[in-house]
């Protein structure tokens, strides 16, 4: 390993470079700019396939490598060194990052092709690749913290990227700025989690803190709270209640930036940050509980409102908010969870990131329509699309063989195990894992033959839709593959789980409450019975051209379970009113005190100006004053002096 362990830096140096030189070299690279971007990309891909497997050449006891860099802050006694940790964990995120970015990069080079800033795009996708790797890859709190801005600085500037010349450019840079808001929430809780690690181990490197000496270090108090503290930083990235309500007004943004930040980056970190932060969560039973708590109510929260989104992109990212909860609830399940939390996201990265570049076809091919009522019957016109989202389709839905079977099967198992002898838990949450894929069955069907299926076309004017260019269908080309084959090759065998193995430790086989074979074959059917459901009604049936009133729940789904309304009213309305107590305390209190400073002076000194007439007599008489009165204290001091 030493031999490439070079390499390394340029893992993040390629798209970094990539992103200064668009953003720095001006309309000279807008001819070829696009191609620079997905070059930086597809590079750092390479060094992390060569890094990747030599690694896997190397004992499991030796994957582990802290590559030191150069002390990047020293005081005193604190030394702060930047480095880069390469194990199964970073590797696994680089090649997900890379590889499926990389295909983004080639998709947008078609998708943005009549973007007079499409330069400018690039750039932003390179550094959004950038900080990315840049926070898998830290060797240190420090330093991911770093990649965590960045990742959050790049979101913001491409979801808002059509803020300006389009008709819902103001809505676009609201949605921006909602996302960064919102996950500086969030980071509020890294940068606490940060100070108390600090405050108690002296360090913030992965091999100090998370060691046994620099968690033993730690009461479960304090373990407890840096637990929570990190869980509310993944909150906020991650989209997981109670910071979710970003997620969907992100999709603002170009199609091809829904699909980076939902597959490959963004939302993953936060995943990424909790199995990374494990022995710390493991210290800390009430944080793991609470971990999966949120990851139970993210799941459903977000299956719900999916069933009810009429808007494609809105309804994947929904389905995202959902699937990140399974992820976030086996992280919660200890060592039982860990592997699979990142087996189902890199499942997920190749299955979403399909079906958001087959949600940008279909738009392509329509006229940026995103109402799926809009659709229907486009398989006759877009059969590339049509496959490879139905191969993401079958994989989200968990059937076998396709890839999501075997990664979200793991987990269902996994929360059906009992913790610490409390058998109440493996029933509560493996059967919200269960009614989760049932409803994911149902929306997942839902938008797949409202798009698709349907027996007539329901578009009215005169559209010939029809595929994009092969820059466009080749990467779906590429991830339907991945979709459908990916989690077979990793999963029979335990190959994942035994490749990440070194970093999560050995997932002890404990028994579930009920037998594997009885959890399967119950999940499938509820499986197969949710897609049956919407097939009936959306397939079979005629879909309505204009949404139906619906039920109590579906008008609640509309609007995001009212997510916005109880931050407005919870947070956002009291904070205002804060806002204003202070700014009215500031301009009353404040301003006019020292606005009055200057009057008062002025006052005295136009009293005192009064007395200088230039006169002697008028100086000499007030001289004869003074004397006669520090007589009379003079006097009077005297007679109580003798009278005591």
């Amino acid at each position: 390993m030493n031999d490439v362990i070079g390499l390394a830096p340029w893992l993040v140096g390629f798209p970094l470079i990539g992103a200064a030189i668009l953003l720095l070299g001006g309309k000279a690279t807008d001819r070829w700019g696009h191609w620079l971007g997905v070059l930086a990309s597809a590079a750092s891909g390479v060094v992390g396939f060569i890094l990747m497997f030599r690694m896997i050449g190397m004992p499991a006891e030796e994957r582990s490598v802290d590559h030191h860099l150069w002390t990047w802050l020293s005081a005193g006694d604190l030394d702060v060194d930047l480095g880069i940790r390469l194990d199964p964990l970073s590797l696994t995120f680089v090649m997900l990052v890379t590889f499926v970015g990389t295909l983004i990069h080639v998709y947008s080079v078609a998708y943005m092709d009549h973007d007079p800033h499409r330069r400018r795009f690039f750039a932003y996708l390179n550094l959004f690749v950038a900080a990315m790797l840049t926070l898998v890859l830290a060797d240190s709190y420090l330093l991911l913290f770093v990649g965590w801005e960045g990742v959050g600085l790049a979101s913001y500037l491409l979801i808002g990227f059509w803020d300006t010349g389009r008709p819902a450019a103001r809505e676009n840079a609201v949605a921006a700025k909602k996302a960064f808001v919102m996950n500086r929430v969030g980071d509020m809780g890294l940068i606490a989690a940060m100070a108390l690690l600090f405050a108690n181990t002296g360090a913030l490197d992965f091999a100090t803190t998370l060691s046994d000496d620099g968690v033993g270090s730690l009461s479960q108090a304090t373990a407890t709270a840096v637990g929570l503290c990190l869980l509310l930083a993944a909150c906020g990235k991650s989209a997981q209640f109670p910071l979710q309500a970003w997620l969907g007004d992100a999709m603002a943004g170009p199609t091809p930036v829904s699909a980076l930040i939902h597959a490959a980056t963004m939302v993953t970190a936060g995943v990424y940050l909790m199995v990374r932060s494990g022995p710390i969560l493991e210290a800390a039973p009430t944080a793991q509980l609470v971990v999966v708590l949120v990851g139970a109510v993210t799941l459903l929260f977000g299956a719900v409102v999916g069933t009810a989104k009429d808007d494609i992109k809105k309804a994947l990212a929904a389905s995202t908010m959902s699937q990140i909860g399974y992820m976030m609830l086996a992280a919660g399940l200890g060592p039982a969870g860990y592997a699979f939390a990142i087996f189902h996201l890199l499942t997920h990265g190749f299955f979403k990131a399909g079906l958001f570049l087959g949600a940008g076809s279909v738009m392509h091919a329509m006229g940026d329509e995103t109402d799926m009522r809009r659709y229907g019957g486009l398989s006759r016109f877009l059969p590339i699309t049509w496959i490879t989202m139905g191969l993401g389709w079958l994989a989200i839905l968990g059937i076998p063989p396709f890839s999501g079977f075997w990664s979200k099967d793991g987990i269902i198992e996994a929360a059906f195990i009992p913790v610490d002898g409390q058998p109440w838990r493996a029933w509560v949450f493996g059967s919200v894992t269960v009614l989760g894929a049932a409803i994911t069955a149902f929306y997942m069907t839902r938008l797949f033959f409202m798009t698709f299926g349907g027996r007539r076309p329901r578009w009215k004017d005169n559209r010939h839709p029809h595929e994009g260019s092969p820059l466009m269908w080749w990467p779906l080309v590429f991830l339907g593959v991945g979709s459908a084959a990916l989690g077979a090759v990793l999963g029979i065998g335990g190959t994942f789980t035994t490749w990440l193995e070194p970093v999560v430790g050995h997932a002890e086989h404990h028994e579930p409450v009920l037998p594997v074979p009885v959890i399967m074959t119950v999940t499938i059917l509820v499986v197969v019975l949710g897609a049956l459901l919407a097939f009936r009604m959306y397939a079979v049936n005629v879909v309505p051209e204009e949404a139906p009133r619906g039920s109590v729940l579906t008008r609640a789904a509309r609007r995001d379970l009212y997510q916005d309304a109880a931050n407005e009213t919870l947070v956002m309305r009291p904070a205002l009113g804060l806002a204003r107590v202070v700014e009215a305390g500031d301009r009353e209190v404040v301003d006019r005190g020292w606005a009055a400073l200057p009057q008062t002076v002025s006052w005295f000194g136009s009293v005192f100006r009064r007395a200088q007439s230039g006169y002697v007599r008028s100086y000499a008489a007030g001289m004869a004053g003074g004397v006669l009165v520090i007589a009379v204290v003079a006097w009077l001091v005297g007679g109580l002096g003798g009278a005591q």
